[in-house]
């Protein structure tokens, strides 16, 4: 399938680094192991072979950044050409052999490596918590334009209050704190893991006091009502689940054997949380607040086709932005008409990201 074929491209395209644990092969048929006194630049070509005899994606750039991790480097590009060709250690050689075969089980490079690199953060990475793609970074990026050309009233405190719905690793949120130096941050994702993940995250980078990391499931009724004493947002933002529900079972193994199918599936249509997020928006945002969503290729004519009919939630499709490979992926929704069933009044600003103080 194309979509989830450059999804998959995606993974193994970016930089980075540490952690990792170390774990064993599904199969009983070990590789041949490398021998003692083999250089960096060997062991890339040597283990290259071995996940392309075995149909691993990606073979020689998963070996390149297992190998340039256990070396201490980003990527292997990086390392200096004296530490390519010096023989590795037998601890190192180790090292390579026991990620090497993880990555035989199919894990994906950000588990294996336990950190990852999204626009300009280094976050932590750990199953089951979903992997931020590159395309995600287009939509951080479109969400800064719109920030930036907004006109400030005279007076006006401080900068955008957001709402991200299904954070995951916190990529989105924290990306958007980094750049937005007076924003503020609510972040809720349904799975406990994600919560804990981002909140670490938060941590890493400091920026734990702008940023309030809840427990929320949005699809149960009446859990919006738990949102509305931080007051109306000036922006909504989310990465759904927004795999249809026939597509799930054409996800590669590095997808649907590690990743929460809870943060893919997004039911027959894909569609099951981004309408919920649209009924959500009226109650929760601004007027003229903006709800950005990244969705199907197959949804902006469905989420505009469904605004249409529903002319009371006071909301517009404003526009559609294509990704980097030409597909319409990002939607951009603006409330407009007097806000429903949530308080005028600003909330207060959010709390340390462990909870309530």
């Amino acid at each position: 399938m194309e979509l989830w074929g450059a999804v998959l491209r995606a993974l193994l395209t970016g930089p980075g680094r540490r952690g990792g644990t170390l774990g064993r092969a599904f199969s009983s048929r070990r590789p041949r192991l490398p021998q003692a006194g083999r250089s960096a630049i060997e062991l890339v070509s040597q283990w290259a072979a071995v996940f392309e005899k075995r149909g691993v994606p990606e073979p020689r750039e998963s070996s390149e950044y297992i190998v340039a991790h256990v070396l201490g480097a980003k990527t292997f590009q990086s390392l200096r050409p004296a530490l390519r060709s010096k023989p590795l250690t037998p601890w190192q050689l180790r090292c390579v052999q026991e990620l090497s075969r993880r990555r035989l089980q199919r894990m994906p490079v950000q588990y294996i490596l336990g950190e990852w690199d999204f626009h300009g953060l280094s976050l932590k990475m750990a199953p089951p918590v979903f992997i931020p793609r590159p395309e995600t970074e287009e939509l951080v990026e479109w969400v800064l334009e719109e920030e930036a050309q907004k006109p400030r009233a005279g007076g006006a405190r401080g900068g955008p209050l957001i709402l991200e719905v299904g954070c995951g690793s916190g990529a989105i949120s924290l990306s958007l704190l980094s750049q937005l130096p007076q924003s503020r941050v609510l972040a809720v994702d349904k799975a406990g893991a994600a919560v804990s993940l981002a909140l670490e995250n938060a941590q890493r980078l400091q920026l734990q006091d702008r940023i309030r990391i809840t427990a929320l499931d949005v699809t149960l009724e009446g859990s919006w009502t738990h949102l509305l004493p931080w007051g109306p947002v000036d922006l909504l933002v989310s990465n759904p689940p927004y795999v249809f529900r026939q597509d799930m079972a054409l996800l590669a193994p590095e997808i649907c054997s590690y990743e929460d199918p809870a943060a893919l599936d997004g039911g027959e249509k894909g569609m099951d949380i981004i309408l919920h997020l649209l009924a959500l928006a009226p109650r929760l945002l601004k007027d003229s607040g903006s709800l950005f969503l990244e969705v199907d290729p197959r949804h902006p004519e469905l989420v505009g086709s469904w605004l249409r009919s529903r002319p009371g939630l006071a909301l517009e499709l404003a526009a559609v932005r294509r990704d980097c490979c030409g597909r319409p992926r990002f939607l951009h929704i603006r409330r407009s008409g007097p806000q429903g069933g949530c308080p005028v009044d600003a909330g207060p600003a959010p709390q340390p990201a462990g909870g309530p103080g």
